[in-house]
């Protein structure tokens, strides 16, 4: 990546002056029919003709050696600009660039940045040392961001994800309707049955699989809340301690490595990276085996079965 505050020639005379409150920074990628193609920030004229500045271009995960303004663009670059938000699309059609999912991207100011670290670090630290509630300590924090200005008010409500919310709120009833209806002790007497004579170890590991498997076709916080039932009624079965089982529903259901659809980031990648459905199981499978073979163990020596 190479990055620098403008991409301009200094020699720049007439040009056009941005409102700052109307700065947008995008990333795009150099279509094979664009007319960047082996041309130059100077002698596209990128500021004066299109309002746009080059702020950064990745190639290859190679790092540039030339200065931006000399760099001579190829087809499949990943270009950071920024320009007035208003005229972004209209240039960016006009150069022949695609622009990737929005990552709500901003310059960084220093102030603010390790004033927000330091915030997010009092709620961590509050957390570790039992200070506090996780749901008060975090809250806090984000309430602090917002009162000091680190965060505007109107992108701390957009950053809001009210279909998370939503998911949350409804899986918590059938949660708890899962449990009162007899259906996660149904479902845990069952594998109970089935892994008759097993060690807990074992029981554990079919628990964690299932749920990493789960993870993978709805969403991980609805797998968590479905497997978290299952899980007490398998630790109260086998008179062992709650702990491990529920941890491995937390740790299984966050590796969601197999599909497109298990979480959003996995569904964001897929068109810009040019991903098919089985090409998730390349990576995955070997990355689920690893998270099982390394996890379980460190479940059982931090949260001991008895």
């Amino acid at each position: 990546m190479s990055i620098s505050a403008s991409g301009e020639d200094d020699s720049d005379a007439e040009r056009p002056r941005l409102d700052a409150d109307e700065l947008q920074l995008v990333e795009v990628v150099v279509r094979n029919d664009s007319m960047m193609i082996n041309r130059t920030v100077s002698q596209l004229r990128l500021l004066n003709q299109h309002g746009l500045h080059l702020v950064a271009v990745s190639r290859d995960g190679t790092r540039l050696k030339q200065r931006l303004r000399e760099v001579r663009f190829q087809p499949g670059d990943v270009l950071l600009l920024q320009g007035d938000e208003n005229n972004l699309s209209e240039s960016l059609s006009t150069l022949g660039c695609l622009p990737l999912a929005s990552r709500k991207l901003a310059l960084g100011q220093p102030r603010q940045l390790w004033l927000s670290v330091g915030i997010f670090a009092l709620a961590i630290a509050a957390m570790v040392f039992d200070l506090l509630p996780a749901a008060i300590a975090m809250s806090l924090a984000a309430l602090i961001t917002l009162a000091l200005g680190v965060l505007p008010l109107r992108e701390g409500y957009d950053a809001i994800e009210g279909s998370v919310i939503v998911l949350l709120a409804a899986m918590l009833p059938v949660g708890k309707a899962l449990e009162t209806s007899g259906g996660a002790q149904m479902i845990a007497d069952t594998m109970m049955s089935a892994g008759s004579g097993w060690p807990p170890v074992v029981t554990l590991t079919a628990l964690f699989v299932l749920t990493l498997l789960l993870s993978n076709v709805i969403n991980n916080a609805a797998a968590a809340l479905l497997m978290a039932p299952i899980a007490a009624n398998l630790a109260s079965g086998m008179q062992v301690s709650l702990d491990p089982f529920l941890m491995a529903v937390a740790v299984s259901a966050s590796c969601a490595f197999l599909t497109p659809i298990g979480h959003q980031s996995n569904t964001l990648v897929m068109g810009p990276g040019g991903y098919r459905f089985r090409d998730y199981w390349k990576l995955g499978l070997p990355l689920s085996v690893v998270v099982t073979l390394t996890a379980i163990p460190l479940i059982l020596l931090i949260w001991p079965l008895s």
